[in-house]
């Protein structure tokens, strides 16, 4: 299809684009099957530059603006979102969380062009939007307006697509955080298991609250192994302090390395031996997640301890590639990290096999397919761009 022709979807967001793994495989797997796709992120103050060439596929822009998160962030977003959206014109408008919701919708219904919901959380049970019972209704509020008015809604799990049905009577499809089956990478041998003292155990992702790392970091005065940490957040600066004040920092037990582009993230946790997953039952989002680092080590082919949630233990019934806790106890957590850095072999060897045959199902290649099913249904590829944006009378 001529791209002047292609049908043009618009997706917003209020992450950085240069990390947000999900809507990178989206907006590639929409481009390469024939759609024009616009990812629309924030810029923040340390934000790299956005990746890009002649391989990318699609369309990228950040909104840049004063406030960095609270409430006059969210407002702000929300309005140079929406302004923004007013100047362009597509056949299809998808909101990605609650958080872009509201200027999305508006747009498309300005329009009359579908609204699509990309639900990458249970946004209204985060742990900040629980413990504020005025601002979690406010949420609630907004979940209860966009949800029925969505042409589609899809999310993250199986868990949290039965939950958004029972919760408002219509039906969310699944379209998982798997990782790309990268077939030249796989094809190599496993890297062997590191060897002390460079076997580390890898966290990747934000560091915010309710992900279990205050009690890693505990633990890991008994755990005879490093742990390297890859993402910021809000916790940042209390970690880092947390850390310097066990002596992990001083002697090199513990690395925060930040920020990591997802190219080199992958090759760091190829080089891992044990990855960790280790979230608080803290609201029911993280207590349904399915986080895409469980995809990312397994494709990795390192073992990971995952804390003992429904979709995890689902997940590792069937496949075997990783040993579940049940709690956060820093005793808990050294001892299970021990066992695979060095009681275990057989055990870590055992799991390690299992993810490379598992990644050969879990993989974006297969959930592709079930994306562009379900957008195919939305905005057909045979229709003409000019036949579904001719009506919009908003756009110039």
């Amino acid at each position: 299809m001529n791209s002047t022709l292609a049908p043009q979807l618009v997706f917003a967001v209020t992450s950085d684009l240069v990390f947000d793994q999900r809507m990178q495989r989206i907006g590639s797997s929409l481009a390469a099957a024939g759609y024009r796709v616009l990812l629309v992120g924030w810029q923040r103050p340390a934000s790299l530059p956005l990746p890009g060439g002649v391989g990318i596929g699609y369309e990228q822009h950040r909104l840049r603006g004063w406030f960095e998160k609270g409430k006059l962030f969210y407002i702000e977003y929300n309005i140079r979102l929406f302004i923004f959206l007013l100047g362009r014109r597509a056949a299809a408008w998808c909101a990605c969380d609650l958080d872009t919701a509201l200027p999305v919708w508006l747009r498309a219904r300005l329009g009359g062009q579908p609204f699509v919901y990309d639900a990458h959380e249970l946004f209204t049970e985060v742990p900040e939007v629980v413990t504020r019972p005025a601002v979690q209704r406010v949420w609630r509020w907004v979940e209860n307006f966009i949800v029925p008015r969505a042409r589609l809604a899809y999310t993250v799990g199986p868990a949290l697509a039965r939950l958004f049905a029972a919760r408002h009577g219509r039906p969310f499809a699944v379209v998982r955080n798997v990782s790309r089956l990268d077939e030249e990478a796989d094809s190599l041998p496993p890297p062997p298991a590191p060897e002390p003292p460079d076997r580390y155990v890898l966290y990747q992702g934000v560091l915010n609250v309710g992900r279990g790392l205050e009690a890693l970091l505990d633990a890991m005065p008994a755990v005879r192994g490093r742990l390297v940490l890859c993402g910021e957040g809000d916790l940042s600066e209390e970690l880092r302090a947390r850390a310097a004040g066990l002596g992990l920092l001083a002697s090199g037990q513990v690395e925060f390395r930040g920020f990591v582009r997802p190219a080199a993230l992958r090759e760091v946790t190829r080089r891992a031996a044990v990855g960790v997953m280790l979230l608080e039952n803290s609201g029911l989002s993280y207590y349904y997640s399915l986080a895409n680092k469980f995809f990312d080590y397994l494709h990795a082919g390192i073992p990971q301890v995952l804390i003992d949630f429904p979709e995890y233990r689902a997940l590792n019934d069937e496949y075997d590639v990783a040993e579940l806790v049940p709690d956060l106890q820093p005793a808990t957590l050294a001892a299970v990290l021990n066992r695979l850095l060095y009681e275990e072999p057989a055990r870590y060897q055992q799991l390690a096999a299992n993810c490379r045959r598992a990644r050969l199902r879990l993989n974006w290649q297969h959930e592709e397919r079930e994306l562009l099913r379900r957008w195919e249904q939305v905005v057909p590829l045979k229709t003409q761009a000019s036949s579904t944006v001719g009506a919009d009378a908003i756009a110039p």
